[in-house]
């Protein structure tokens, strides 16, 4: 196999065989191919495509780099689900417990951020000694005694996809959709799924700014791993503005508390926790309908017991015991905050998303390039919904930066990146769509 050979035929729209496929993704996971060569790889697929066949080969050939986990004699239905990314979206942070304490197992391997858009493993580390790597007996036993356990990639599940994921982060290829398939349902494959659930972003802070390439994406995922045998389906998801109320590693933890504390009620970020727990549920069995499924996940959240078992999960993968009652107490918070005042009296009518995520990783809160490291105190909250009234001078946003000038410079961009009209815009739905 000569890489360059694969690499100009994909470059010239040539059709890969899977033997072909195969063979790159296995050098890629030996380090047998150059980050130039993969780089070169990626952009060959984002300019050129891949046919549903070369995307099914291009998964298969990624899942089988490495282990694939298999949970025989597990109680629990065993079930995930994954996002492809936007701004404040930390949804998998309380989707997780909240599934664990309704009765399913939850072996969820996370990514970090990619471009504007951030990572829960970059969330997760904010919390001290929480160890997103750890070995297979680790993760096993929190899945089997608690439900759920959010980890990173390890060595040995989908090495390819792992490599691959880092490049597409810093070469402007992140938005193919063979690429996006391949990197998520290569690791949700190895981690021995019964049951899939997908929340495909759309809007100016998505990848798939537009529906159509939404539904794309999503049927492209929905397709390939409903034939790998994986029980899937996919939600399509407003991110025309940040989906919580905070955008940032450590800010994003917090928020992530004050939800299982119940302090969220009635925001877009619930809508999208609950519609997914349903879909979740019912495609595991563990609810017979919609009805019953919205009733067991809000009884998880109101009753305490989805904040316990991410407690315990916490614990379990080396934070502290008390995280939860304390969270003041590990999170360090940033050296300056500033407010982000509107600049006239009206309606939040408009924001620009990836605007948004972009001053995080300005702030040092996401990655220019692979090899930085993460911030985790940075960031952006407070942030108003689109249609919040406000008046002249009021907070519409605060920013955590590590410099007062880093502080001054995030605070007049982002200002910017909120449009402020006479009248309310038209209220516009969070869950937009179903694939199945």
């Amino acid at each position: 196999m000569i890489p360059q050979e694969i690499i100009r035929r994909k470059r010239d729209g040539k059709t890969l065989t899977a033997g072909e496929i195969a063979a790159f993704i296995a050098g890629l996971a030996k380090e047998e191919i150059t980050e130039g060569q993969a780089a070169a790889f990626a952009m060959a697929v984002f300019f050129r495509g891949m046919s549903r066949n070369e995307t099914v080969a291009l998964t298969r050939a990624m899942r089988d780099s490495g282990t694939v986990l298999k949970w025989d004699g597990l109680a629990r239905p065993v079930a995930d689900k994954h996002s492809t990314g936007g701004v404040g979206d930390n949804v998998s942070l309380m989707l997780a417990p909240v599934m664990a304490a309704c009765g399913l197992a939850v072996p969820m391997i996370s990514g970090r951020g990619l471009g504007h858009t951030g990572g829960t493993l970059d969330k997760l580390q904010s919390i001290p000694g929480y160890n997103v790597m750890p070995d297979e007996r680790l993760f096993r036993k929190v899945v089997d005694e608690i439900g759920c356990a959010i980890i990173g990639q390890t060595s040995d599940l989908a090495p390819a996809d792992r490599r691959l994921y880092a490049i597409r982060d810093v070469t402007a290829t992140v938005e193919s959709v063979p690429l996006i398939t391949a990197s998520i349902l290569s690791k949700k494959l190895a981690a021995g799924l019964g049951s899939l659930v997908l929340d495909v972003k759309v809007g100016n802070g998505a990848f798939m700014e537009s529906p159509e390439e939404a539904e794309t994406l999503a049927r492209s995922l929905v397709e390939v791993a409903n034939g790998a045998g994986v029980r899937t389906a996919a939600l399509l998801t407003d991110m025309n503005e940040p989906l919580a109320d905070a955008a940032g590693n450590a800010l994003e933890v917090v928020n992530c508390l004050d939800f299982l504390a119940g302090l969220k009620a009635g925001t877009r970020l619930e809508t999208v926790v609950l519609a997914e727990a349903v879909e979740m549920l019912v495609q595991a069995g563990i609810a017979k309908d919609v009805a019953e499924a919205g009733s067991k996940a809000r009884l998880a959240l109101s009753s305490g017991e989805a904040m316990e078992r991410f407690a315990r999960m916490v614990h379990a993968l080396g934070g502290p015991a008390d995280f939860c009652e304390r969270p003041d107490a590990y999170l360090e918070p940033a050296p300056v905050r500033m407010r982000v005042t509107a600049s006239r009296d009206g309606y939040l009518a408009a924001c620009e998303t990836r605007a948004v995520g972009l001053a995080v990783v300005e702030l040092g809160g996401g990655r220019k390039r692979a090899a930085d490291a993460i911030d985790h105190r940075v960031g952006i909250d407070g942030l108003l919904p689109l249609g919040a009234q406000v008046s002249e001078g009021e907070p519409i946003a605060t920013v955590h930066a590590k410099t007062r000038e880093d502080a001054e410079r995030i605070a007049s961009e982002v200002a910017l990146f909120y449009t402020i009209a006479d009248a309310a815009p038209a209220p516009s739905p969070v869950v937009i769509g179903r694939i199945a």
